[in-house]
């Protein structure tokens, strides 16, 4: 687990709508956090490097937000620079017939990442305490108990080797709108825009209110939730960087030892 301002720390009370989105952390120049985010998606790549030639472990990144929230642009930018054959990117659309025969987990843990691999779920097992709670899809018997399988289901996977870190890119509703109508205004940027968006916007705060359970109570010392200003891309990019360099030395992953008498083999 790594420590920073914007972790959700387990058993502690948590007020989502009174945490900043457009905190900076002490950036007062952008520049100097994209100069420092530039060094960290270098530090990304090599480390990356090391975990996919040990192959014994694997990190597993969540990405959730709000519609509009920057969870596409975060993983164009902070993934730009790693070997494509070492990381994975899921994304959880609506379930297939296949999947709802399902239990509600099984689509998400066939995406887990194996070992030696980075696995990016864009969306992720949280929409069954999320979208399923607001809209209904599941009566509140059900998603309520959700909770605890998903701890448990983040605890097995730490236990076998995946280490789990989650971000929660938190924008303010006045961002959502301007990202919203930029959609529209650009032509470049129209094949984004989901009529369905402008829908969804007016379950704004029961979509903060699903949030704010799914942090509080399944932030955990093996699985934490940190909830990110993101009402600035710049220091999105950074503070995400930044825990994810330090998770992965913490991983300590090491380059495999060489075949024995390496020494003795030339290329002829």
């Amino acid at each position: 687990m790594i420590e920073s301002p914007f972790r959700i720390k387990p058993g502690k009370k948590l007020n989502l709508r009174k945490l900043s989105t457009n905190d900076t952390d002490g950036f007062k120049d952008r520049a100097l956090a994209e100069e420092a985010s530039a060094k960290n998606l270098q530090r990304l790549s090599e480390l990356q490097d090391i975990l996919y030639a040990e192959g014994k472990q694997s990190l597993l990144v969540v990405l959730q937000a709000i519609d509009a929230g920057g969870k596409d642009g975060t993983i164009n930018h902070i993934f730009s620079g790693v070997n494509p054959q070492g990381c994975n990117v899921t994304s959880f659309k609506v379930p297939t017939s296949v999947e709802k025969a399902h239990d509600f987990l099984w689509r998400y843990h066939a995406a887990v990442p194996p070992k030696g691999m980075i696995g990016i779920f864009n969306r992720s097992h949280y929409e069954s305490v999320i979208v399923e709670r607001i809209h209904g899809y599941a009566p509140k018997p059900v998603w309520k108990k959700r909770y605890d399988y998903i701890n448990r289901f983040e605890e097995m996977l730490t236990d076998e080797g995946t280490t789990v870190v989650k971000f929660f890119l938190n924008i303010s509703k006045k961002e959502q709108a301007e990202r919203m109508q930029a959609r529209l205004d650009d032509p470049k940027k129209n094949w984004k825009f989901n009529p369905g968006d402008l829908e969804e916007r007016k379950y704004w705060d029961d979509y903060q209110d699903a949030f704010e359970d799914a942090l509080r109570k399944c932030s955990t010392d093996s699985a934490p939730w940190y909830a990110i200003p993101s009402d600035r891309k710049w220091f999105r990019n950074w503070a995400i960087s930044d825990i994810l360099v330090r998770t992965l030395t913490a991983m300590n992953p090491k380059y495999p030892p060489p075949i024995p008498d390496i020494g003795k083999y030339k290329v002829v």
